[in-house]
């Protein structure tokens, strides 16, 4: 009867995902295609793995199943949760970008929450004395400043460590493609920790894959991991987001443009933080007269308290119904965006200083190389640039192919 009462439960939980319009249910050929199913959402995979284990849990709020928060339902399910660990943005989600997050209990499970974006990074040794086995389940977004890749390593050293296995609920990668230089290591920092392109092309079961493999855990150590792989999915699939993966990419045109315009955090240039429409606008003050569109960037408390350029008009660029379809095809980020808007800055040494907000990551750390900073300012051509991240590029490309879940 118990076991009825679970599958039952398992079916409720996971109906909601299942249903898709005939237009999401196309694949690139025009032929119906099966449901992109989560590894979360195949609880019937991994609930008896977990039957009488003690579990940490890294999430945050895109970690659901179905349409319910992933440890609400495994709590429903039986399954003993010692610990959440929340990530940049916190478990609920509702944290400023780069706001230390503390530590603190679920107001709605009682379960203590360990921040890895505040005083830590990676749990400690205390931190999983009384825990079995550790989940990971967070959605990313496929690119490399996005530091949920970062805290997947730290989360792997730790495990690694001390001794816990790892069971990651693979998630698709709404991006997709692999473009943009390489991270040169003497760049490396908390916006860029590993040498791969701005887009890696990988989901988090295959990074975690890439970061055993390569060697990337401190002391090489190796960390002993479980991976839920998504059911019916490819990499060339669209995949839309059920859940916002943080306040400022809070609209599925933000997550495909994020990879090219996040580029623009190491500039003057304002990327709509500040806004309802983040990563969906560009702008300067200084802009004004060059481009008709414009947007006022101002304090929104959970998104961006002082973001560049507030109370301001900004002039430049509305990218909201740029066709992302193109983009995703293309395979590529947009440099182009940055050649035009630096070409028709009228303070050219203003257009890469950092000092003029305390948000801005260096363009040099999220490029991860100084050489496109250079290229711009000489006026490189687009193919000069893409050239230039050659052969970087193709053999990350080759290194990939070793991790891949997913055609």
């Amino acid at each position: 009867m118990k076991l009825r009462f679970i599958t039952i439960a398992i079916l409720f939980i996971s109906i909601p995902f299942l249903s898709l319009t005939k237009k999401e249910n196309l694949d690139h050929s025009g032929f119906y295609k099966k449901p992109i199913i989560t590894g979360a959402d195949q609880v019937e995979k991994y609930l008896p793995y977990l039957k009488g284990k003690r579990v940490g849990m890294v999430v945050n709020q895109t970690s659901i199943i179905g349409n319910k928060s992933s440890v609400d339902s495994l709590l429903k399910l039986g399954i003993h949760i010692q610990t959440i660990f929340g990530p940049e943005h916190g478990f609920r989600g509702n944290a400023s970008n780069g706001a230390v997050v503390g530590d603190e209990t679920d107001p709605e499970t009682g379960i203590p929450i360990v921040s890895l974006y505040g005083k830590k990074r990676k749990p400690a040794k205390d931190d999983l004395a009384n825990i079995d086995i550790m989940i990971f389940d967070i959605q990313d977004v496929g690119c490399r400043f996005y530091t949920n890749i970062n805290t997947l390593c730290d989360v792997m050293e730790s495990c690694a460590e001390f001794g816990k296995e790892l069971l990651i609920l693979d998630r698709p990668d709404p991006n997709g493609f692999v473009d943009g230089p390489v991270l040169d290591m003497k760049f490396k920092s908390g916006i860029g920790k590993f040498p791969v392109p701005v887009t890696h092309g990988m989901t988090i079961g295959e990074f975690a894959q890439m970061i055993n493999g390569e060697g990337w855990i401190p002391g090489k150590l190796k960390c002993n991991i479980k991976i839920i792989p998504v059911k019916n999915y490819a990499h060339y699939m669209d995949y839309t987001l059920p859940v916002h993966p943080s306040p400022n990419l809070n609209t599925q045109q933000s997550v495909l443009l994020y990879p090219s315009l996040c580029l623009f955090e190491g500039t003057i240039i304002s990327q709509g933080r500040g806004t309802h429409i983040p990563f969906t606008v560009l702008g300067s003050p200084a802009l004004k007269g060059i481009y008709p569109f414009s947007f006022t960037p101002v304090s929104l408390p959970g998104m961006s308290e002082t973001p560049l350029h507030q109370d301001e008009l900004c002039y430049g660029l509305d990218l909201r119904t740029y066709n992302l379809t193109a983009l995703r095809k293309s395979g590529k980020i947009n440099i182009k965006w940055m050649m035009d808007l630096y070409k028709n800055y009228p303070q050219k040494e203003k257009f890469f200083d950092r000092s003029q907000s305390k948000q801005m990551g260096s363009i040099d750390g999220l490029a991860g190389t100084n050489l496109f900073r250079e290229q711009i300012i000489a006026g490189k051509s687009e193919e000069e640039i893409r050239k230039s991240w050659e052969p970087g590029l193709s053999e990350y490309k080759k290194m990939r192919v070793k991790y891949l879940l997913y055609p």
